[in-house]
């Protein structure tokens, strides 16, 4: 599942909307719907989403004999 995807399922289960983060976050709508259309969110921009929407983020990877790194 695509990043976008999972922070629009995130919004609607937040009861927000789009707009709403992006005031959240300080920036135009505009730019956060093409963040959202390119689905390029920086590590940085996904942990200031969890904070702004009070959500725990993990970036990790996992290898296939169950090491997290």
């Amino acid at each position: 599942m695509a990043m976008s995807e999972k922070i629009k399922i995130l919004l609607i289960k937040k009861g927000m909307t789009a707009v709403q983060l992006a005031e959240l976050l300080d920036t135009k709508p505009q730019n956060l719907y093409n963040k959202f259309k390119r689905d390029n969110f920086s590590e940085k921009e996904l942990m200031e989403i969890a904070n702004a929407l009070e959500v725990k983020y993990e970036g990790n990877f996992y290898l296939k004999d169950g090491e997290k790194i």
